[in-house]
């Protein structure tokens, strides 16, 4: 059961369903891609392994830049690094999902102030990286219209897979 300001998301190739006792919130449609290697690049900023103690300063970061669902413990889903500057968290990413050998590169995000400073690019090297290491298949989520992101995973080796839809719903 949901609580009134709880949502539940979807991810369906086909358009969402009406559900009974639920309200949709919005839909997106999405391009699934997927890496079986990473390009390389130097590591040119400090990496810092996040976990619980910066859950509020990762979801400050996530509901200024709104990557996608992020809730306050959604660091607890898989691995999270970030950059700080002068101590404060400025980009992230981590693991979400995980079907299988699948592993979901999420929450990747960018503080406006800091953006064009390749950190998005580095973080998800790193986290793609890693769960290449241990024998999984890094894949990611990204809204259809968000086309220079898109084309930014592009050059870090993640390819098209298909187009699924996001939805979000609430309790009726």
């Amino acid at each position: 059961m949901l609580a009134a300001k709880d949502e539940i998301w979807l991810l369906e190739r086909n358009p969402p369903r009406r559900i009974p006792g639920l309200i949709m919130l919005k839909q997106a449609d999405c391009v699934q891609m997927v890496a079986h290697t990473v390009t390389t690049a130097p590591i040119r900023f400090d990496i810092v392994e996040l976990g619980a103690d910066d859950a509020a300063e990762m979801l400050a970061l996530a509901t200024l830049t709104q990557p996608g669902p992020f809730r306050a413990h959604t660091h607890a889903l898989g691995h999270f690094i970030g950059i700080r500057d002068q101590g404060r968290l400025v980009a992230m990413a981590g693991e979400r999902m995980q079907p299988e050998a699948y592993v979901e590169v999420s929450g990747v995000c960018t503080h406006p102030d800091h953006r064009g400073r390749g950190y998005a690019g580095l973080l998800m090297r790193e986290v793609a990286a890693r769960i290449l290491g241990r024998g999984g298949i890094p894949f990611l989520h990204c809204y259809a219209t968000n086309t220079g992101a898109i084309a930014l995973y592009g050059s870090l080796g993640f390819t098209p897979f298909q187009t699924v839809t996001a939805a979000a719903f609430s309790a009726a």
